[in-house]
């Protein structure tokens, strides 16, 4: 019998019984119930078992926090209440909105750095125009305005892949089913004012180039159509009769159904925006300068990804784009303001690199490390980039492409006409938002002394001789523990440690020993020196819901591993555009087998630097 047998029976127990679990799955660190009625769970009692740290109820989820034994405790979990194993960890999500933010999500985030660099292409191209350097007849500019409107053309075939992975069909099905259509054929047609039936049914010939919402229902049905003829079919004919089904039914009903009705809808959004832009271009833009990183923070902002490029595709132009480069400078300018007022070098450096950042569209360094802790400088950045905003509105300012973050959006803002007001709102915009979120933060924030800012200290009677040491397994800055914003962290429940805001995508090996878990997430690693000592390196928060997007592990479990060996790697950037917290929680797991845990290093760290002690 497993050692764990008793402590998934007491877990089940406590959380109503298995009658009341919709499903489970874990991370690196706790259990993840989805309970039918979280009232007839106990998390008080849970709280006292030995074997659990804590339990928190958030997000419509009951935690169990367990720590290292996760997997273990999983498994008898799952067998002991005959529940249904998650390979991939797959979070449900809770209520229709929640649900639609994840779809949203997991569709736009693999194409939004391609659609970016296009998106920039197209900008670049229109500044050549404006210049006189090209002209649109030139072989030149029709060869690069293919490489960058390629995309954007045949966005059903893209979204047809990212779309049908994400509802669990047949990514190749989805891109065929985008790629009829645009099939030159029917777009012919289309062009020429043709008519066109399907078994004597009319059928309804719109442009579906460059669309959105017609591809996603279309391989949502499709998903469905698969599942359906997989669990009827003989798997000996499996692989070609579901797809010849799949496309059989699916195609035709979306030319017939689907996309005029999804293409009317996609219209009538645009024009809701259009009608509240109209309204006031001013409140519309500052809104959005104002309130994008926190919809960011909260991971909202992606409700707003498909409203922007169904605006590009259905009135050629978009202008919450605009606001979202204002919202940046805003953060931007009160960065700078921390960084002059600053007489703590380590304050600067930090300061000076998130300023960089931001200026290139990446400011969680900003918001995470300087102006949301500080809490005022964050809301002048807010105000910051309301005025902006307001700038951007009275200008009449607008994006005509995606474009990439930060300055690297201000090329997608060039008119088709050439540079006008409208363009220039746009720098003029962004001068206006740093300038007054840095003057506020400059002028109403007093920045502590560094004698007074609270510090992640080492004890005093600590010398290099005491203690075994624990190196930082990633380069950036060590904040407090305390200051995460997760309490299984933050509350030292799961052991003492510090955090790290990290500044590079690589978790190295912090001592020698051995890889104890390796999470199919990739996003934590479990790890025990040859001393006993065992960590936790947390990559983010939340970041399981990545389900290993952007990360890539380079060890297994149970392997050696010497101290600085890569681990694992991240694309910081990404993750930070998917709109999660890459603080990294650094733990010693295992803390009540020793005498303390105490931190030993301030401020910017390298992955040779000791971090933490660990007393016997």
């Amino acid at each position: 019998m497993s050692q764990y047998k008793a402590l998934a029976d007491d877990i089940i127990r406590h959380v109503g019984g298995k009658d009341n679990v919709k499903s489970v799955f874990h991370c690196a660190t706790r259990l993840r119930f989805k309970l039918k009625d979280e009232r007839k769970a106990d998390p008080e009692t849970l709280k006292q078992h030995d074997g659990v740290i804590t339990v928190v109820q958030s997000g419509g989820q009951f935690q169990v926090v367990i720590g290292n034994n996760v997997p273990y405790v999983y498994q008898d979990v799952v067998a002991a209440g005959g529940f249904q194993t998650s390979s991939n960890e797959e979070e449900e999500k809770t209520g229709v909105f929640n649900r639609l933010i994840d779809i949203i999500a997991g569709i736009f985030t693999p194409i939004l750095g391609p659609m970016a660099g296009s998106g920039l292409l197209k900008g670049l191209l229109a500044i050549l125009v404006a210049l006189g350097l090209l002209t649109q007849d030139m072989g030149t500019y029709i060869v690069l305005n293919a490489a960058a409107d390629a995309l954007f053309y045949f966005l059903p075939v893209i979204l047809g892949h990212s779309a049908a992975k994400k509802f669990g069909g047949n990514p190749y099905i989805g891109m065929i089913i985008g790629g009829a259509l645009v099939y030159p054929a029917i777009v012919a047609m289309q062009g020429a004012g043709e008519t066109l039936t399907f078994l004597n049914l009319p059928v309804v010939l719109m442009s579906y180039a460059s669309s959105v919402i017609p591809i996603i229902l279309a391989t949502y049905v499709s998903s469905k159509v698969e599942t359906f003829f997989n669990k009827r079919t003989h798997e000996a004919v499996r692989n070609f009769t579901t797809p010849m089904m799949a496309l059989l039914i699916v195609v035709p009903l979306t030319f017939l159904a689907i996309g005029p009705v999804a293409t009317y809808a996609s219209q009538g959004l645009a024009n809701s925006y259009s009608f509240l832009y109209g309204l006031s271009p001013i409140v519309a833009i500052a809104f959005i300068g104002a309130f994008w990183q926190v919809l960011v923070m909260f991971g909202l902002h992606w409700g707003l990804v498909p409203i922007i490029i169904n605006n590009l595709a259905v009135v050629g132009m978009d202008t919450i784009v605009v606001g979202v480069l204002m919202a940046t400078f805003g953060q931007v300018g009160a960065t700078l303001a921390i960084t002059v007022k600053a007489r703590d070098p380590k304050t600067k450096g930090l300061g000076t690199s998130s300023s960089i950042a931001g200026v290139f569209g990446i400011t969680e360094p900003a918001i995470y490390g300087l102006t949301l802790p500080r809490k005022k400088p964050f809301v002048f950045g807010m105000i910051g980039g309301a005025a902006g905003g307001v700038v951007g509105g009275m200008l009449g300012t607008a994006a005509y492409a995606m474009g990439g973050l930060g300055v690297f959006s201000v090329p997608v803002m060039i008119p088709a006409t050439g540079l006008d007001m409208t363009f220039y709102g746009a720098l003029i915009g962004m001068v206006v938002a740093t300038v007054v979120s840095f003057g506020l933060t400059f002028v109403l924030h007093k920045e502590v002394a560094p004698t007074e800012t609270p510090r992640v200290e080492p004890a005093p009677v600590l010398t290099d001789h005491v203690g075994t040491p624990v190196s930082s397994p990633v380069k950036g800055e060590v904040v407090a523990l305390d200051t995460v914003r997760d309490e299984v962290f933050s509350s030292g429940a799961m052991g003492k440690g510090i955090a790290i805001m990290p500044s590079e995508g690589v978790v190295y090996a912090p001592f020698d020993g051995e890889v104890v878990t390796i999470f199919q997430s990739k996003h934590a690693i479990g790890l025990r020196s040859d001393s006993g000592v065992e960590v936790l390196v947390h990559v983010g928060l939340d970041t399981v819901q990545l389900e290993g997007q952007h990360f890539e592990s380079h060890v297994e479990n149970g392997q050696r591993v010497k101290e600085g060996d890569v681990l694992v790697t991240f694309d910081l950037e990404a993750i930070v555009k998917a709109g999660y917290d890459t603080i990294t929680p650094v733990i010693v797991t295992n803390t009540g087998n020793y005498l303390d845990v105490l931190p030993t290093h301030v401020g910017v760290v390298e992955p040779n630097h000791d971090v933490l002690r660990v007393l016997a």
